[in-house]
């Protein structure tokens, strides 16, 4: 008999958690489990990757009275006669005013959010949170599981949240999953009362499929050095530190342009950025792309400015590309990266990534050295599937 299974996640943008859900539902195996997938809002440019043989159950329906202006929210909610979902929205109108931390926004929005969400009929055996905050809250709340099992997908101490509020929830999950080795040993001294919890599971990476996607063809016809990034437009990403490396670089006259793949809450500020630095045609943002494999397939060089990362995805992607990566020094990167061998490590700053630019442009055995060492490595993550079979089997 089929076991039940549900995925809760926020939405389907560009992340790489998303990404990550997409690659996990890609694998696993359907004549085995029954999976449905419960999304807070059906968007975003992986929503079409969907498996056909998951179940994409309703969004709920006063989700999108948090998600949009205060006043319309108001304005419907009274229209509707439904008084608490309308106190509820004043309620967390306060905290996003109020609270400028997001992570720390999200957590104490949700109490007013969830008197506003119905629990789900179905029963499952299992019941997995894919990302933290919100997908793990209603995971605990809403959900009814033999199992119920919670993702953090980041260093949980660079995510600023309150682990305080979180407390009350990770004693609820029975397994608390995270991408590597570094993040679980943060969570470990973060939450020591629920150590035993805590394990690893790398993100899902197809060699396969990576490389068979990389193919299609793009206008990217560019003939001097290309540069690629890939992830989200916010403040994790460090784009500034590479707006500022690119500025350096172009001041010693290197022919070059730097592409970034990615959208989000940072956009406008990035591009005025940009704007006041003269770097229009050189630091392109291409905004949002559904597969960006053909993008950094054309690249010459990959570079990762963040600030803080989990287990990266896209680093793993330019790895299977065979790039040379260059990454800044964030707690999790010596995880993916052997410095000198497979990649540069470069401190967080846009002196030290323009310089670590400058080394490959300018040191063809470095170059020759990396891709030696990529083409050598074993990348492929699909067996990580195991592990999740494991937890299920135990229900």
């Amino acid at each position: 008999m089929k076991k039940n299974v549900l995925f809760i996640m926020n939405n389907l943008t560009c992340g790489g958690a998303e990404k990550a859900l997409i690659s996990l539902l890609e694998t696993i195996d359907y004549s085995v489990y029954n999976v449905d997938l419960f999304l807070f809002k059906h968007n975003g440019i992986f929503l079409s990757k969907i498996p056909s043989q998951v179940n994409l159950l309703e969004e709920p329906l006063k989700f999108k009275y948090f998600d949009m202006s205060i006043k319309t929210a108001l304005k419907e909610l009274v229209k509707e006669g439904d008084l608490v979902s309308a106190f509820s929205r004043i309620c967390a109108g306060f905290i996003f005013n109020k609270e400028k931390n997001r992570a720390r926004c999200e957590q104490r929005v949700w109490k007013f959010l969830s008197r506003s969400m119905k629990p789900l009929e179905k029963e499952y055996d299992v019941a997995i949170g894919y990302l933290e905050k919100n997908p793990i809250y209603f995971c605990i709340e809403k959900v009814q599981a033999k199992k119920k099992i919670g993702f953090i997908h980041n260093d949980y101490i660079k995510l600023d949240m309150d682990p305080n509020l979180d407390h009350k929830y990770f004693n609820k999950l029975n397994n608390i999953i995270t991408v590597s080795e570094e993040c679980a040993d943060v969570l470990k001294k973060k939450f020591p009362m629920y150590k035993e919890k805590v394990s690893v599971m790398y993100n899902i990476v197809s060699p396969n499929i990576i490389n068979k996607m990389a193919t299609e063809k793009i206008d990217l016809s560019y003939k001097g050095i290309k540069i690629i990034s890939v992830g989200r437009l916010n403040y994790q990403k460090g784009y500034e530190l590479a707006i500022d490396a690119c500025k350096q670089l172009a001041q010693q006259g290197y022919d070059f342009k730097w592409y970034v793949i990615g959208e989000g809450e940072e956009r406008l500020k990035l591009e005025e950025l940009i704007k006041i630095n003269n770097l229009e045609e050189r630091f392109i943002l291409l905004g949002l792309k559904e597969n960006p494999y053909p993008y950094i397939r054309e690249a010459d060089i990959y570079v990762q400015s963040s600030r803080f990362e989990g287990k990266s995805i896209a680093i793993d992607e330019a790895k299977i590309l065979n790039k040379p990566i260059i990454v800044t020094n964030f707690s999790t990167a010596k995880d993916q990266i052997k410095h000198g061998e497979n990649g540069l490590i470069v401190e967080m700053n846009g002196k030290s990534i323009a310089e670590g630019i400058e080394n490959v442009i300018e040191d063809q055995a470095l170059r020759n050295r990396i891709k030696l060492s990529l083409s050598k490595e074993k990348l492929g993550t699909e067996e990580e599937i195991n592990k999740l079979y494991n937890y299920f089997n135990a229900v």
